[in-house]
């Protein structure tokens, strides 16, 4: 997607005469984390059995979590921007409008691919339930947001610890061009390559969509190897881990082997850990081939062949440098820009990155790589 490029007439101080000039066009954006939420469990009522709606009103939600604080700081409510709240009440994310004007049109947002949070259903103790909210989000999506907006796409959030439903729910809607992905969660009741969640990759890889990985989760096991964290800066830190855990479960499994097609994208978890964990499960291959035969090939190759990564949140060493290296290691066609709009510390796409990163390697994060991951033409 461009924008026409704008046309100034510049005077010959000679001729006196006026000469068109074209400006090079901006560089497009496309924003592949976009948090929208209903406002309230009754703007899903159009989309929920009424089963379920009163199941909600009664007995609430059951999640998988054995953590009682909340993984928010308290300075910034529920981790949002305190500009994004809409004056007529609600949750930021709730009102198109407030998106369109605060975050679409101010920054000239081409697209931007939806990651549902809160009422998704991913995580709750009872399936059937998980199952009718996943499908009532995506609905809500689809006819609040991605329809009256060309410029949102939806993501098919699924309950994935229910294959079943999630396949159903993939064949449902993955046909739909209001569609950019498969939408789950870094922290699940398995690693992620489990073949309990195989199905949810066949289905994705059948209807050519990437699966998105987002950070957050409600498993039932702590973030750590040795309990719940004290500390929210311990939670913070926490998502990385989260990731490289996705990462290797899925690559160790096999199941890139098993679906070559597949393309995955790991979001809001930062990419500066990807350089050393590919390092070391290459060298673990090395001593302990003959564990995982199923794999043909190096853990490095699938990792650069089938997963993309979110820029936000983005590392910050203090010589920058490091960062254009560790970027220009994973490759600068494997990072697609996210604003993750509108949390407190979400990315102005204009002061994202550092000045010294190329115009093409801006173009490409920003635009190019979004463009071949969600198919977007």
């Amino acid at each position: 997607m461009t924008l026409d490029a704008p046309v100034v007439h510049n005077l010959d101080p000679a001729t006196g005469e006026s000469s068109a000039v074209t400006k090079p066009n901006r560089l497009s954006i496309i924003d592949g984390d976009v948090h929208t939420a209903p406002s309230k469990l009754a703007e899903l009522a159009p989309f929920l059995p009424q089963r379920w709606l009163e199941h909600m009103q009664t007995y609430g939600s059951r999640k998988r979590h054995g953590s009682s604080y909340e993984p928010y700081p308290k300075a910034a409510p529920r981790a949002m921007r305190r500009d994004a709240w809409p004056d007529e009440g609600g949750l930021p994310g709730s009102s198109l409008q407030l998106l369109q004007k605060q975050h679409l049109d101010h920054y000239g947002v081409d697209v931007g691919v939806m990651g549902p949070l809160g009422l998704s259903g991913q995580g709750e103790i009872n399936l059937d339930l998980s199952a009718a909210l996943a499908s009532a989000i995506n609905l809500w999506q689809l006819e609040v947001m991605a329809k009256p907006e060309p410029r949102l796409k939806a993501s098919i959030v699924v309950p994935f610890e229910d294959a079943v439903a999630s396949v159903r729910e993939i064949e449902r809607l993955g046909a739909d061009p209001h569609i950019a992905q498969v939408f789950m969660l870094t922290r699940s009741m398995e690693p992620l390559g489990s073949r309990r969640y195989w199905p949810i990759y066949e289905a994705a890889q059948a209807y050519d969509l990437p699966v998105g990985f987002h950070v957050f989760g409600a498993g039932g096991h702590p973030y750590t190897g040795a309990g719940w964290p004290s500390y929210y800066i311990e939670e913070g830190a926490g998502h990385a881990t989260s990731c490289q855990t996705v990462v290797t479960s899925l690559v160790m499994e096999g199941v890139f082997e098993r679906f070559p097609k597949l393309r995955t994208v790991m979001i809001e978890g930062g990419f500066g850990w990807l350089p050393a964990l590919t390092w070391r499960l290459d060298k673990l291959l090395d001593r302990m081939r003959d564990e995982v035969p199923h794999l043909t090939r190096r853990p490095s190759e699938y990792i650069r062949e089938h997963i993309w990564l979110t820029t936000q949140p983005m590392e910050e060493p203090e010589q920058r440098a490091h960062l254009e290296e560790t970027m220009e290691w994973i490759g600068w066609d494997r990072l697609l820009f996210a604003s993750d709009y509108p949390h407190w510390d979400f990315d102005d796409p204009f002061r994202a990155f550092p000045a010294s990163i190329s115009d093409a390697h801006k173009r490409q994060i920003l635009t190019a790589n979004g463009k071949a991951v969600y198919r977007l033409g």
